[in-house]
């Protein structure tokens, strides 16, 4: 019976079945009507045997089946003229459903079926154009989104990341790892709350979702700067989520931190040269030095400070030049013992006048690099040599040494200064090599005269040349710079 039951429910909800019914229904009803008001005039009217009587209603019992089996299969016929389109709108319906926009009704009529198709049609066309307009924006948006260098991280109201671009992917999946040594966690409700948003982002996420307004910031995570705008997601003045804008600039936190020192040191190292030419010219206009010997001595100083400011701006465009890249290199084979013999000669008779003692150490054999400026590493020794004699005090000894050395199978040539002066600090040797950059912060500018470039040209000049230079210092134990030249220009130091 069960499918019994189920074949005359399908059957009764049947817009069809339920119109042929409905049709069946009426003939038989009229005909039972009229059947029932003609037959009790037959035999009034009909005159004759009983026999013709019966014959009569006999034909006409004949005429009412007749008309009904026509009135069926008419009502059968319209049925199905109804019903064949609203089946088809009913298949296009559920194509529709499955994803196919391209599905349209072919039913060719100017009744009321023919403009609901046309108007299921118009309707389906329009579906499928705003379906792939849809899907072109969403493409569009996507590509944008991968091609972006900036990460880009979505979030609900409950803090979960709905989407987001392959850099803001990854970068959500490094950030996982920092819940448990960032800052300590909330207590209560709030600790489990917004668990979705990494750590560094939390307190900004809140405070948009708080406010709904657009929020900036600058947060630091390990040793990286990054850059990140948040803006509320709003639908009916409701605020549904959050979109972040991230943007490493780390490199730009360091250049500008780079620029403000550089210009803080600049103006220091010029300011007290400027200083003291304007108050020791001030002195001579004004006649206030009496005595010849007074004004040779503010002359001598005056002259001093004139080079000192000469040698600065001289070493400043060196390593602005040497940064940038701008930098001619006159690469040629060279025997480094001249180098090194002409360094030394250069400066015996200023390490006389100190009283310390300037020692050469080279081999007999040459120490012959293929690609080398010799005026450029007499300019790297120059400054090296130049620095341990200010810092090495009378009587100590400063020597300079040159070698064949073999790194990792390659050959190299070691050139090496060692003087016997006051030292660096360990806590400094990492940071020598940077511009304006002075272990010794309370030495006087008497005893010192350095532009606090020398070492930064130093460093540079190596690099041009391929090679490495290393510092070996200790409080009151001197210093030795290392270098390691490649006597082959393909050869480097990993």
């Amino acid at each position: 019976m069960s499918w019994f039951q189920r074949l005359s429910g399908k059957l009764w909800r049947s817009v069809v079945v339920k119109l042929w019914a409905t049709i069946i229904l009426l003939v038989i009803v009229v005909l039972l009507i009229v059947g029932m008001f003609l037959l009790q005039y037959v035999d009034r009217f009909v005159e004759g045997t009983s026999s013709n009587s019966h014959d009569v209603k006999v034909l006409f019992v004949l005429t009412g089946v007749i008309g009904f089996l026509l009135s069926t299969f008419f009502a059968f016929f319209l049925s199905k003229k109804i019903q064949q389109p609203l089946l088809q709108l009913k298949d296009a319906a559920d194509s529709i459903s499955q994803g196919d926009y391209s599905t349209r009704v072919n039913i060719r009529s100017s009744d009321e079926i023919g403009e609901l198709a046309n108007t299921f049609n118009h309707m389906t066309g329009q579906l499928d154009k705003l379906i792939h307009d849809l899907n072109h924006e969403k493409n569009h948006l996507a590509s944008i989104l991968r091609s972006m260098g900036d990460s880009v991280m979505t979030f609900d109201a409950d803090g979960k990341v709905i989407l987001t671009n392959p850099s803001g992917h990854l970068l959500q999946t490094q950030w996982a790892d920092l819940e448990p040594n960032w800052q300590p966690n909330k207590e209560g409700a709030d600790a489990a709350a917004h668990l979705g948003v990494p750590v560094p982002l939390r307190e900004l996420y809140e405070r948009v979702m708080e406010e709904g307004l657009d929020a900036t910031e600058k947060i630091h995570v390990l040793s990286s700067v990054w850059s990140v705008v948040m803006a509320p997601l709003k639908s009916k003045d409701i605020v549904r989520g959050a979109v972040a804008v991230i943007r490493n600039v780390t490199e730009e936190h360091k250049l500008e931190k780079l620029r403000r020192d550089f210009v803080a040191n600049i103006s220091h190292e010029i300011r007290t040269p400027l200083s003291m030419l304007q108050g020791y010219s001030e002195a001579l206009l004004d006649d206030i030095v009496v005595s010849e010997e007074d004004r040779r001595d503010l002359v001598q100083v005056i002259h001093d400070e004139s080079l000192r400011m000469g040698r600065l701006v001289n070493d400043f465009l060196d390593i602005a030049r040497m940064e940038a890249g701008h930098v001619e290199m006159n690469l040629q084979e060279a025997d480094l013992r001249i180098v090194v013999k002409r360094v030394h000669r250069k400066f015996q008779v200023y390490a006389k006048e100190r009283e310390v003692t300037l020692q050469a150490i080279i081999p007999e054999q040459p120490l012959v690099i293929k690609e080398a400026d010799e005026d450029r590493l007499e300019q790297v020794l120059t400054n090296l040599l130049d620095n341990a004699l200010r810092h090495t005090p009378s009587g100590k000894s400063i020597m300079l040494s040159g070698q064949q050395e073999i790194v990792n199978g390659e050959q190299f040539v070691q050139l090496k200064v060692r003087d016997e002066g006051q030292g660096i600090p360990s806590e400094d040797v990492p940071y020598i090599f940077e511009r304006f950059y002075k272990a010794d912060k309370a030495r006087k500018r008497g005893t010192s005269t350095g532009t606090g470039l020398g070492l930064a040209i130093v460093k540079n000049l190596v690099d041009l040349h391929k090679g490495q230079i290393v510092v070996e210092s200790a409080p009151g134990m001197g210093t030795a710079f290392t270098l390691l030249l490649p006597v082959e220009p393909d050869h480097t130091l990993s």
